[in-house]
């Protein structure tokens, strides 16, 4: 760059204390989704450039500093792991969860505009958001205690509102406890409601990825009812920059595309431009992964949430996982454990996630930890009560 200044040292320092604290809270939490045993250095290079993925990654527009073709393999790559039709898919690489739900309920607004939405309370937080943008009247149905959608209550709330069109947003893997809603379940009340308008997204953030190689597997991908799915590509996979992947039918999609001239391309995703890099990196790491490098990565990760989940068990902690979960449900910890180890806690509750880089030495300082603070609690306790009396 022309007269390209250096920063102060001032700046410099700024720019080291960051690195150092980012690499200490990268080393030591364990309460969210998202996978750090990335090394995506190859594609440093790319960095030089202004990528932007405007328009539709299937239709070629004019500005060729782009990265279609990866996302275009990217999206072929989850249409196969979803089961969709091989001649009406259709999706995008997205900025996250957030906006790949946003996009899946947009879909479902235009194409019943007087439907009603229906979702369970243990669903992400950025539904509500979504639902508010897009003006879209909402139900709200209760869950089960393992967060998973009451299916009793949801017959029964549509049976009440059977005149209208039926949007429901599903999740494969809430929140908290990481539990799944069965698509198959919630396609099977619609059609014994005779309710024909109908659409269903399922929220698949963080447990999509792995769906299909759980034992016993559950209903969640295009085959078995939805009619779109959305993924984050940084929580099981991995990418510095937050990503999602949104799968739908090209059929829906061709209801609301509009064509721009100016860019050649249509319109047919929430944001005009679209990073470019992110589609590279979930490339990069697909190509180097394949199916099977995906299914390891689960098998690891569900061998360490067994082994989690027993360890705090053999110390007197009640932990618990729903089937087929990497993520070990418990009682929510004393704040310095919730601090050092980041752990995300609601209500009564704190949960430890076992994504493909935890270890089970990590498992290990992290129950020890935990151990020896409920120790030193219990002997503060007792010393202050001996002291009363």
């Amino acid at each position: 760059m022309a007269n390209e200044q250096k920063l102060s040292v001032e700046n410099q320092e700024k720019l080291h204390k960051l690195e150092q604290a980012l690499s200490t809270a990268r080393d030591t939490f364990l309460g969210y989704p998202v996978s750090k045993d990335f090394d995506y250095s190859e594609l440093n290079k790319f960095f030089q450039y202004p990528i932007n993925n405007l328009g539709d990654p299937f239709e070629q527009g004019t500005y060729r500093v782009q990265t279609h073709e990866m996302e275009r393999e990217v999206i072929a790559f989850f249409a196969k792991l979803f089961r969709a039709n091989p001649k009406d898919f259709w999706g995008y690489v997205t900025n996250g969860g957030s906006e790949s739900n946003l996009y899946g309920l947009y879909i479902a607004r235009e194409l019943f505009p007087k439907a009603m939405v229906y979702y369970s309370e243990s669903t992400h937080y950025s539904v509500r958001k979504n639902i508010h943008l897009l003006n879209i009247p909402s139900i709200v149905i209760k869950s089960q205690e393992n967060g998973e959608m009451d299916y009793e209550d949801f017959e029964n709330t549509v049976r009440m509102n059977r005149h209208k069109p039926v949007i429901v947003l599903a999740t494969f893997g809430t929140t908290m406890k990481e539990a799944k809603d069965d698509i198959g379940r919630i396609k099977g009340i619609l059609s014994n409601l005779a309710i024909q308008d109908h659409y269903i997204h399922c929220d698949a953030a963080l447990a999509g990825s792995f769906g299909p190689f759980m034992q016993p597997r559950l209903p969640f991908d295009f085959m078995d009812g939805a009619d779109s799915i959305s993924i984050s590509g940084h929580k099981f996979i991995g990418s510095p920059i937050p990503t999602g992947v949104l799968m739908a039918k090209r059929s829906n999609r061709d209801r609301i595309a509009k064509g721009i001239s100016y860019i050649g391309s249509f319109d047919t995703t929430i944001t005009g431009s679209r990073n470019g890099h992110s589609p590279l990196f979930l490339w990069y790491a697909l190509k180097q992964l394949g199916i099977e490098g995906l299914q390891q990565r689960y098998k690891h990760s569900l061998a360490v949430a067994e082994y989690c989940e027993a360890e705090l068990q053999k110390i007197g902690v009640n932990a618990w996982r729903n089937p087929n979960a990497i993520t070990v449900v418990l009682p929510k910890t004393p704040k310095s454990i919730k601090d050092k180890w980041q752990l995300a806690t609601e209500g009564d509750i704190s949960h430890v996630i076992c994504m493909p880089n935890v270890t089970k030495a990590q498992i290990d300082e992290f129950v020890s930890d935990l151990k020896n603070c409920t120790e030193q609690i219990i002997e503060e306790e007792f010393s202050y009560d001996f002291s009363l009396s």
